[in-house]
């Protein structure tokens, strides 16, 4: 699928795991707020939402809106803070408890993160405002594994935490200009892509941007790994149905993959003081042809990229793929009853069809749009690759997940595995160290 570099709208709905699960109810949902909350009129009160998602983003674009629809209709004022993704993450455990936590926020879904606050009691069970707001009916049961944790933080059962507005999947970018201009075919197999990547090497082009400081490089390493896994090693690396042997394949085929990409000059070794906006601006710029990464990149793509025609494809040889639910909506246990109130109905409004509607518009994937809402023929080009994803059961979650220290382990290792200092044996060692230690608890 290809995209023009002029005059493009917007895309992206979800497909079978957002229109198919739409509300049939349009703007309607005060009544069912006044429900939930018994008042809806919060006037003098403010609320406060801390993200990470900046205001180009589709959600950022669509949470802006709700926050003004939510001024409107309560009376009441929204703090809307913005932070940093890593800043969240590592403070989180701590700020969620404070006399700073914010009334709302977004948090990373996943075993290691949503998970393991469930655990430690930070965060608010939502199964009532899921009944009384009708949440479990606008989102597909594949959507609500990330949003339920048992006890002990392992996500699948158990009671809602959180609550997602838009789901999200990871392929392959590419720049259509440069393969024109260099005589390559968009890949439909690994070796297709390794023989593009060379072609691109052999006239002095890196062919992959990525980042080793932050997530690409990970997921990148987790995507080799899946297209020689199956459902059963998913399971087992994420919710501990058995052992995993990070020295054995698929595991030992990804990290190996990794090691030969960066030998034959697929994958820069300063990728390693890479973030993943470099990654992402590099893409934008022009330097390299292909970019790993997800969904959250769609929207902004479109608004930036000027100069040449960019398309997406699903990563070569794969079944099973990285991609679930968006981040979550969750609420702070230290947030008070009217102020939890307020968030619910906060949350409910980025549910509704005109607010899904903004987020499939610019670039998002929504999970509670009306198919009616999303015109653009590219966004049904997206809908059609990510159910070919959910049509064949491949959404695997992410490679951070299992622990709540995994993200920065595996970040970690990935950077010694790119700048040399770590050997395919010794990454695996470190990683394997760093998996069973923080999912010791679980077993």
């Amino acid at each position: 699928m290809k995209y023009r570099k002029h005059g493009m709208t917007a895309i992206a709905a979800v497909g079978a795991l957002s229109l198919a699960a739409c509300s049939s109810g349009g703007s309607g949902q005060s009544g069912t707020a006044a429900e939930a909350s018994g008042d809806n009129d919060f006037a003098g009160e403010t609320l406060t939402v801390l993200v990470y998602e900046n205001d180009e983003s589709a959600m950022g674009q669509a949470w802006r809106a709700a926050a003004e629809t939510f001024e409107e209709e309560t009376g009441a004022t929204v703090d809307y803070q913005i932070t940093a993704f890593e800043d969240l993450s590592d403070t989180a455990s701590q700020l969620f408890v404070s006399s700073d936590a914010p009334d709302l926020s977004e948090y990373n879904k996943g075993n290691g993160t949503a998970g393991a606050l469930s655990s430690l009691g930070v965060l608010q069970s939502l199964d009532g405002f899921y009944e009384s707001y009708g949440w479990g009916d606008k989102l597909a049961e594949s959507l609500q594994t990330t949003t339920m944790y048992a006890e002990n933080g392992v996500m699948g059962s158990g009671t809602h935490y959180g609550v997602p507005n838009y789901g999200e999947f990871v392929f392959l970018y590419y720049n259509q200009d440069m393969l024109d201009e260099y005589g390559v075919e968009v890949p439909t197999s690994m070796d297709e892509l390794e023989s593009a990547m060379q072609t691109f090497v052999d006239e002095g082009v890196t062919p992959l941007a990525t980042s080793a400081q932050e997530y690409p490089a990970g997921q990148l390493w987790y995507q080799l790994t899946l297209n020689e896994a199956d459902r059963e090693f998913v399971d087992a690396y994420q919710l501990y149905d058995a052992p995993v042997d990070f020295a054995a394949d698929p595991v030992d085929q990804g990290t190996q993959a990794i090691a030969d990409w960066v030998e034959q000059g697929f994958i820069a070794p300063t990728s390693t003081g890479m973030t993943a906006e470099d990654a992402g601006l590099a893409f934008i710029n022009g330097e390299s042809p292909f970019f790993y990464s997800g969904s959250w990149w769609y929207g902004r793509f479109l608004a930036d990229i000027t100069d040449f025609t960019f398309g997406v494809t699903d990563f070569p040889g794969s079944t099973l793929v990285p991609g679930s639910s968006g981040n979550l909506w969750v609420i702070p246990t230290v947030t008070d009853e009217v102020h939890t109130q307020m968030a619910a109905y906060f949350i409910d409004i980025t549910m509704r069809p005109e607010v899904q509607a903004i987020l499939g518009n610019a670039g998002g994937l929504p999970v509670a749009a009306d198919p009616e809402d999303i015109t653009d023929p590219d966004a049904q080009a997206l809908i059609e690759l990510f159910n070919t994803v959910l049509e064949r059961d491949g959404l695997a979650f992410y490679p951070d997940w299992p622990t709540s220290t995994f993200y920065d382990d595996l970040n970690a290792g990935m950077q010694g595995l790119i700048n040399g200092s770590l050997t395919v044996e010794e990454t695996e060692s470190q990683l394997q160290s760093d998996y069973d230690t923080g999912t010791e608890q679980y077993r």
